[in-house]
């Protein structure tokens, strides 16, 4: 359990920093679901700088599910493969299949509903509840995990605290703050908090965060 406390610097700290510092990326210019979930399925270890041509060449040719859903899987592949992780372009192409056979083509808007779709897990799928759907879901990817254990604490064995985590980036959304929230612990995480060689100095939580007093 956070201290009530600690819970709203850590909001205060990282919304602000965020207001200042946060990336301009083409997909948090839409609440299109289908160019969230585009956009998500890309990223997966895939270096951001090289998914935007793709999502946008991508977006271009088909701007809507039901358009990539009508298109030939080797077009959607030959956009996509370049990418690496070849698989992505046939979890997108099947995706858009089975979102277009639902009645009236209606995105699905409930976490289990785009968990069933192919290569879609609970990350991805609470990517698109908070960013497309409004929802206050947490989004816990590696970046974000990294950066509450540190802050946190917690010993670095992803496995054993997978389900503390999704806990801890469930409690520090503010209510109604979701997308924002999760938005700026992404980029905190990637161009902070990273892996080998974390920017501490330029932290704003380095005041309070165990990682930076233990180092």
């Amino acid at each position: 359990m956070i201290a009530r406390g600690r819970r709203r610097s850590f909001q205060h700290r990282v919304l602000d920093w965020y207001a200042a510092h946060g990336r301009d990326l083409p997909w948090r210019r839409t609440r299109d679901p289908y160019a969230i979930l585009v956009s998500e399925v890309l990223s997966h270890q895939t270096q951001i700088t090289r998914v935007v041509p793709v999502y946008e060449r991508l977006l271009g040719r088909y701007p809507t599910v039901t358009a990539l859903a009508r298109a030939p899987l080797a077009e959607v592949k030959a956009i996509t493969d370049p990418l690496g992780y070849k698989i992505r372009g046939q979890w997108l192409h099947t995706a858009a299949l089975r979102v277009a056979d639902r009645p009236g083509g209606a995105f699905p808007n409930t976490l289990d509903e785009l968990r069933s779709l192919p290569g879609i897990g609970r990350y991805t799928a609470g990517a698109v509840m908070s960013f497309a759907h409004h929802q206050d879901a947490p989004v816990l990817d590696t970046n974000v995990a990294r950066l509450l254990r540190r802050y946190f604490g917690l010993a670095a064995t992803p496995r054993a605290r997978t389900a503390e985590l999704w806990s801890l980036a469930a409690a520090v959304i503010p209510k109604g703050k979701g997308y924002l929230i999760n938005q700026a612990l992404m980029d905190l995480g990637a161009m902070i908090c990273r892996a080998r060689a974390p920017r501490c100095h330029a932290c704003p939580l380095r005041r309070s965060c165990d990682f930076r007093r233990n180092a």
